[in-house]
């Protein structure tokens, strides 16, 4: 492919108004802030309403929760509404500070732990620690999001009739519930209420004329939205940006995200646009805060902490959904310079020249924040799974990359990690860390006792089976406790079809009951079995015992057998054993996932993404018969590990896609970082192009100079600013970190 140097992403200059918005933003941040959301919750829980029926008093303490909370208005502002996360008091309030023994039965965390240890107690055994583990405990909800199109359309007195409607369909349980998410919608109205009498108090104050006429004009829109349905542009975003504060109040957890903001909010400005009501400029100042107060309401700090929009994209007939708001809100976001939300662009199942070329710019010159998604390939895994193409197309990305229809699914979408390689690891030990020399499994024989590799790959079949199948009846333990003590009553009433069933979105509420795990480091575990079978079974260069000794000693003593370990074929080198072996563990792990029914019929769904885990899973593990050595970092995703890359970004690339991708309908994420002196906007459109063309589901990847993070590392307060991909989300590089920082400059930077 020729490259051809042209201009990056335009990082257009911000407005006057916007510039002005991220300064006082960046001044109130400084601040310190607190929250009383968690001492209400628990106030009104265990004190005002604690005679009341379960379900009630959940609800009634959640409405007490918004209707408390602060109304606070800011200067200069089109929109209206804050509350602020990552904060003290910010956190879920049902999931922690009352530990005393008359609250452990309402804590949800509390009773999964406690059944746990009683019913899957090896698990504490196999999360080890950070030398040893092959999977942890917790499970994390959120990576979702909800109908709150739903209220930008209708109102909140819109999804009142439809509970209203659903009211004599539903048992009495359902009943109960319904009534929980009325009372906790009103509440939010009520909140509202509070913001129209705060406006109508600065508007008795204010004596400048264009003051006034600013008040008047929010007045007027609160007094619309959201109880009402949105009339024009400014009203549509409005009334997402007050209802999304509320549901995600009641839900901050990580991963929950507009979804597909753009999507629908484009007909509101494309009208606008027509009749002269908006002009493009108007719509960019709109929003530019808009973004800014995501950022803001997340204190500028938790990175991690994802709140994803993905733009562009498939209509449900499969036609394009690319349109002018797409652009402005990846121009948005790089001329911000900030790192909350995430926007991803969705390639349309027919990408055309228009949408590439934004993908190519984002990628290019969008600060490292771009993760670029095929339509094509992701659909196609979605309905392999069961999805009506229909719901498949409207999918989104929880957080980092964790793909759901928006607004179809239960929230214990991505729950944990696996580690994939440590199975393999202990299977050839006899089921010892190579690490610390700790039994973790009870196994018959090491890696000598095997007389064949077919009877060793299946041994490390069985027990990857085994201990995922465990993972997945921990989801379900969590999934009923967080159903009773966790109810979640305003996302729930904005998500299909919880309203029509009477439930939640953890009790058989949701139309897609699936839970989603991440087996990391399946490139690993397949370049490690490939070294096996070469070393020990085919070629037989080196002995069980002999191989053994060289991984305890992490190759101290082996250093010619370490070579000639290094020197077999990898995957993603275009070598076809090499590539079908990772190809084979792929099959492995989805059939796993595919066998398992959760508690409420639903999927488990693999998805694939590697966040800040590479290091920290790399620590865990010993050496391995490829050669790579204890403790370092695994591979990002599905990519091929950085040793392997020696034949081209284009031949890796195609052994990535050479594997079974459309298993992983949790999505599959991988990471090309490429070289500056390659990162222009034509060869990489090009390479988009082949990507979604030959099957790939998420290209990421940075374009920083090395030497760069280097100067970053060594003179951290010259590069605050400095954002880089780590893996499903992007984050500022000084604040990761030291490992994870050395594993990202150590990434294999294409040049060719």
């Amino acid at each position: 492919m020729a490259v051809v140097a042209v201009q990056p992403l335009a990082k257009r200059e911000l407005a006057a108004r916007s510039r002005a918005f991220l300064e006082a933003a960046r001044q109130r941040i400084g601040a310190e802030i607190k929250t009383p959301k968690t001492a209400n919750w628990h106030r009104a829980f265990f004190e005002l309403y604690r005679d009341l029926p379960l379900r009630e008093r959940q609800a009634r303490a959640t409405a007490y929760m918004i209707e408390q909370e602060p109304v606070c208005l800011l200067p200069n502002e089109l929109l209206v509404g804050i509350c602020y996360e990552s904060c003290p008091g910010a956190g879920s309030p049902d999931f922690g500070n009352w530990r005393r023994e008359a609250a452990n039965a309402f804590d949800a965390n509390h009773q999964f732990t406690t059944r746990l240890r009683e019913e899957l107690p090896e698990l504490f055994v196999l999360a080890g620690d950070a030398d040893s583990w092959v999977t942890p405990l917790f499970c994390s909800p959120g990576h979702i999001g909800w109908h709150w199109d739903w209220i930008v359309r209708d109102g909140a007195v819109g999804v009142l009739d439809r509970i209203a409607a659903a009211w004599d369909q539903v048992d009495a349980a359902g009943q109960e519930f319904l009534a929980g998410m009325r009372i906790c919608l009103e509440a939010m109205l009520a909140w509202n209420e509070r913001h129209v009498a705060a406006l109508e108090t600065a508007l008795d104050k204010a004596t400048d004329p264009a003051e006034r006429a600013a008040l008047t004009t929010k007045m007027t829109i609160c007094r619309q939205v959201p109880r009402r349905g949105a009339r024009n542009f400014r009203e549509a975003v409005q009334a997402f940006h007050f209802s999304y504060l509320v549901t995600i109040f009641e839900n901050p957890h990580g991963g929950n995200g507009p979804g597909r903001l753009d999507y629908f909010l484009w007909p509101y400005l494309q009208r606008d646009l027509a009749e002269g009501v908006e002009t493009l400029d108007s719509a960019r100042e709109l929003i530019d805060e808009l973004f800014v107060r995501v950022h803001e309401r997340m204190r500028f700090t938790a990175d991690g902490h994802v709140e994803t929009i993905v733009v562009a994209g498939s209509h449900p007939d499969g036609r394009s959904a690319a349109n002018p708001l797409a652009r402005i809100m990846v121009e948005s976001i790089a001329a911000l310079g900030i790192s909350h939300p995430s926007v991803y662009i969705r390639l349309p199942e027919e990408p055309d020249d228009a949408v590439l070329q934004l993908a190519a710019e984002d990628l290019v010159g969008g600060g490292n924040r771009a993760q670029v998604i095929s339509d094509r390939a992701v659909v196609g895994a979605l309905v392999r799974a069961g999805i009506p193409v229909e719901d498949a197309r409207m999918y989104m990305c929880g957080g980092c990359m964790e793909i759901s229809p928006m607004a179809m699914n239960s929230d214990l979408l991505f729950t944990s990690f696996f580690n994939v390689p440590k199975v393999l690891e202990l299977i050839l030990t006899g089921g010892v860390c190579l690490n610390t020399g700790k039994r973790m499994l009870d196994l018959p024989c090491d890696l000598a006792g095997y007389a064949d590799f077919a009877s060793l790959y299946a041994a490390f079949e069985r027990e990857l089976g085994r201990i995922l199948t465990l993972t997945f009846q921990r989801i379900d333990i969590a999934s009923e406790e967080w159903a009773r003590n966790r109810p979640r009553f305003l996302v729930s009433s904005q998500v299909d079809d919880c309203i029509a069933r009477g439930r939640g979105i953890l009790d058989g509420g949701a139309r897609y009951e699936d839970y989603g795990s991440t087996p990391l480091g399946i490139p690993n575990a397949g370049d490690a079995l490939y070294a096996l079978e070469q070393a020990v079974f085919v070629e037989q260069f080196v002995t069980a015992p002999e191989l053994l000794a060289a991984l305890r000693a992490d190759f101290v003593g082996y250093e010619a057998l370490h070579r000639r370990l290094l020197a077999l074929p990898k995957f993603g080198q275009g070598h076809g054993a090499a590539d079908a072996m990772t190809n084979r563990v792929t099959q492995s792990a989805c059939a796993v996932y595919e066998a398992y029914t959760n508690r409420l019929g639903g999927r488990v769904k693999p998805m694939i993404m590697t966040f800040r885990m590479a290091a920290v899973t790399g620590q865990a593990l010993g050496a391995s018969a490829d050669g790579r050595r204890a403790r370092t970092p695994i591979t990002q995703g599905l990519t091929p590990q950085s040793t392997a890359m020696t034949k081209g970004l284009s031949t890796a690339i195609l052994s990535a896609n050479s594997l079974d991708l459309e298993r992983f309908s949790g999505g599959a994420a991988t990471m090309w970082d490429l070289d500056p002196s390659l990162a222009k906007v034509e060869y990489v459109k090009q390479v988009l192009a082949a990507f979604a063309a030959t099957g790939g589901q998420m290209f990421q990847g940075n374009v920083t100079d090395v030497e760069e993070l280097r100067r970053a590392q060594e003179n951290p307060g010259q590069y605050a600013n400095l954002l880089v991909r780590v893996g499903g989300f992007s984050a500022r590089f000084v604040g990761l970190s030291r490992g994870e920082q050395d594993d990202v400059i150590a990434r294999y930077r294409h040049t060719h």
